[in-house]
């Protein structure tokens, strides 16, 4: 993430609601631990009534969160919460598992139109995936470089997207690649997704749209 994306977020960032954990400057979990508060920010305190797989912010590894951990949701954009646990680190579950904190899966995350596949539709796909560390949607943001419908010798379409990051080291480049490549495989219709990161140009804030900006403090 550039610097003044970083600077941004610690602007969103809500302080530690009653309870929560304080975790040393020094701790491992330090940069995890500071969360971009959007308009769908809340505090709800959460017990993990499962086992749930879940992703480390920023760094993007991989954990188990086992259950009866102990948490609160801090973020809900595009179907995904990022949940502060006792540990003290901030992570990442995927809203079809979200019954793991005792929710109901959100089906309106579930793409199921059979409406047509073109730019203007991928792009709709695509406002949905958020980067999780930024309260702003990917297409805001201005990660997407371009994106091609094409159709298939089976009648079908293939979705080709050329995306980049705030910055080429981002830990949760690929958790955000992959969200981007389930969304748009669920559309009804599309055969194949190919999502390729690219770095040339390099992102700059000028990408960002003016409600981006305004969202970020940068109006």
């Amino acid at each position: 993430m550039s610097d003044d994306l970083h600077d941004a977020r610690d602007q969103h960032a809500p302080q530690n609601p009653p309870g929560a954990p304080d975790v040393a400057a020094d701790s491992p979990a330090t940069d995890a631990s500071v969360d971009a508060s959007p308009p769908k920010s809340r505090w709800e305190e959460v017990t993990f009534v499962r086992d749930c797989d879940a992703i480390i912010i920023p760094d993007g590894f991989r954990i188990r969160v086992p259950q009866g951990t102990a948490g609160v949701i801090t973020q809900l954009l595009g179907g995904n919460y990022t949940i502060r646990v006792d540990t003290g680190y901030l992570v990442r579950i995927d809203g079809g598992e979200a019954d793991a904190i005792g929710k109901e899966v959100d089906a309106a995350h579930l793409i199921d139109d059979d409406g047509e596949i073109d730019e203007d539709r991928v792009l709709e796909v695509l406002a949905t995936c958020y980067d999780p560390e930024i309260p702003v949607n990917i297409v805001d943001l201005g990660l997407i470089y371009g994106c091609d419908v094409v159709e298939t010798e089976t009648g079908g379409v293939r979705v080709d997207v050329q995306m980049t990051l705030t910055a080429p080291g981002c830990g949760m480049g690929q958790v955000l690649k992959d969200d981007v490549e389930r969304k748009l495989s669920r559309l009804p219709g599309v055969d194949e997704t190919e999502v390729e990161l690219v770095f040339d140009p390099p992102w700059s804030m000028e990408r960002m749209s003016e409600e981006a900006r305004l969202e970020l403090g940068f109006g």
